[in-house]
């Protein structure tokens, strides 16, 4: 049994980093209410942007669809990834769930795409220092990296990122862009979740929501729908962002409070232990005492 001078150190020891993890559990939880805040304010916008979008396909689609670069469809040689990862650690399993997703999906598409003719490459856009980590470990082909993108990212953040995938599809270097984000579901729940970014798949209007209107649009529904896809795309990567920081506050916040709650329980383990190494010395003591006193 170690002495009670080794086991104080321990409690010592753990006590501090219990502290730290409280610390953070706190930190994190305040972050993580202004994520969701920021998440919960964009999503209207998002979704009336979505259903404008497919307003506007249902119009126009048919008459420009094949002329519109960002919707053309070709034959699939390269496939580009835009992975969304967080920038730091501590989140418990969050970063590896996305970076696996991403993975699995490119093995997967690869699969699909190879039944059709010759196995497509890969290439990724990685946002964040985890996602960055993973394809440089891995040795896979990055296009570009965007860290330190901090707790704030604004629109014109997701719009150079989104710039990036445009400018890859508009010149070839891939034909199709899929993005890989955690969708913020709840404080314990986030999804690691794909969806293709490039070339836009106007959303179909859904029988719940259709409004039987004849809006008028000047100039007219190609041109409003043209101007629009760019901006579809940029919003698509910026509530992406957001999804992504609210999952890691959420996630990181859960494991500093069961990391705090571990170590308060190893504490507990540690103060039984000291106290029975502690009445141990003090009946040793007691023993010595009273044979010395015998001997006497």
């Amino acid at each position: 049994m170690p002495s009670t001078r080794e086991i104080r150190g321990r409690i010592r020891s753990v006590k501090n980093i219990a502290q730290i993890t409280r610390t953070m559990q706190m930190v994190a939880s305040s972050r993580m209410r202004r994520a969701q805040e920021r998440v919960e304010r964009s999503r209207p916008y998002t979704e009336q942007l979505r259903e404008l979008v497919s307003r506007l396909a249902n119009v126009a689609v048919e008459d420009i669809g094949g002329e519109i670069a960002l919707l053309k469809q070709r034959p699939v040689r390269n496939i580009g990834y835009l992975l969304i990862t967080p920038d730091r650690g501590l989140s418990g399993a969050l970063p590896s769930n996305i970076n696996r997703r991403a993975a699995t999906s490119a093995l997967e598409t690869q699969k699909k795409f190879a039944e059709q003719g010759e196995r497509p490459g890969i290439d990724y856009i990685v946002v964040g220092r985890k996602g960055r980590d993973f394809v440089l470990r891995n040795r896979l082909p990055m296009l570009a990296e965007f860290t330190n993108y901090g707790d704030r990212p604004s629109l014109l953040d997701a719009s150079a990122m989104a710039q990036v995938a445009v400018d890859a599809f508009l010149k070839g270097e891939v034909d199709v862009v899929y993005l890989v984000y955690a969708r913020f579901i709840n404080t314990v729940t986030q999804l690691p979740t794909v969806v293709q970014l490039l070339p836009v798949e106007p959303p179909t209007e859904q029988e719940g929501t259709r409004r039987n209107v004849d809006y008028i649009y000047e100039p007219d529904a190609a041109s409003i729908f043209e101007a629009l896809l760019p901006r579809y795309v940029d919003v698509q990567v910026y509530q992406a962002l957001l999804e992504t920081l609210a999952s890691f506050f959420s996630a990181q916040m859960v494991a500093m409070k069961n990391a705090t709650d571990n170590a308060n329980d190893l504490i507990q383990d540690l103060t039984l232990t000291y106290n029975k190494a502690r009445q141990a010395s003090i009946t040793t003591q007691i023993l010595e005492i009273v044979s010395g006193a015998a001997a006497l």
